[in-house]
């Protein structure tokens, strides 16, 4: 993974993703060149949690830790010939993404789970925007279903570098990007769900996607679907089942499942 000619390399820590990860910033790095990702954004208050941009090389014992670690160390390695101030701003300028004319939001690209979704998601022209002074991006991660099986491994992008418009402020996610940010959400309730209750995730996803397709959407029926289900997984939907709103419909199916065997 040697770094591009001319280009400074970075690591873009994911702090909220790592526990104690900035008491040992303090206390045994802090001789690396580090800015809070939030300072200046609409998240500055939050400086305890705040990713960590830190200057690395190749060999530096912050590289080879978060390289040897990253599950300790998780974030994303940049390579970038932008002054740190251009690179900065990018950064914090795709914080604060809209979803639409009035939804804003944070994406949390900095998280390598999160990063194996978004930028996935993105075509050529979307990723020169996107990346803008990043030449190369490379993290471990991978997606929530392929943490299930152990399949993460290392991801690497290089910025196509097409001349395309400027990003908007905030930057609009295209429905493509929207349906994988979605696609991450549900897919690590399912993992997390499969984790909590020694259940296989394969069979959980499917159970999940069964129950957003019935209505259950909201996460506190979904959670009530995935335990029902889980209780009887051969059982049949009955035809026509009652009920005005989803949490009545599903009422009404442990009712009717309660009476039935597997």
């Amino acid at each position: 993974m040697s770094a591009a000619e001319n280009c400074s390399q970075w690591l873009l820590l994911d702090v909220p993703g790592a526990p104690g990860v900035v008491e040992a910033l303090r206390e045994r790095y802090a001789h690396y060149l580090a800015y809070n990702l939030f300072e200046g954004t609409p998240f500055q208050g939050l400086a305890e949690v705040a990713p960590r941009l830190l200057q690395v090389s190749e060999d530096c014992l912050l590289s080879r830790l978060s390289r040897a670690s990253p599950a300790l160390w998780p974030g994303l390695f940049l390579h970038s010939r932008a002054p740190v101030q251009v690179l900065l701003a990018h950064l914090r300028r795709i914080l604060v993404v809209a979803f639409d004319e009035q939804q804003r939001g944070l994406l949390s690209y900095y998280n390598p789970q999160t990063a194996s979704y978004f930028f996935d998601s993105s075509d050529a022209g979307e990723l020169s925007g996107w990346l803008g002074p990043i030449c190369r991006l490379y993290w471990h991660g991978g997606t929530w279903a392929d943490r299930a099986i152990g399949g993460v491994g290392w991801q690497q992008l290089l910025n196509p570098g097409l001349e395309v418009p400027a990003l908007d402020a905030p930057p609009v996610l295209s429905q493509r990007q929207q349906r994988r940010l979605q696609s991450c959400l549900l897919e690590r309730h399912a993992y997390q769900w499969s984790r909590c209750g020694g259940h296989e995730y394969d069979r959980t996803w499917c159970h999940l996607q069964e129950g957003i397709a019935q209505g259950f959407r909201e996460y506190g029926l979904l959670d009530g679907w995935l335990h029902l289900r889980a209780e009887y997984p051969l059982a049949p939907i009955p035809p026509g089942l009652p009920g005005d709103s989803p949490g009545e419909r599903l009422d009404n199916l442990r009712r009717a499942w309660s009476g039935t065997t597997d």
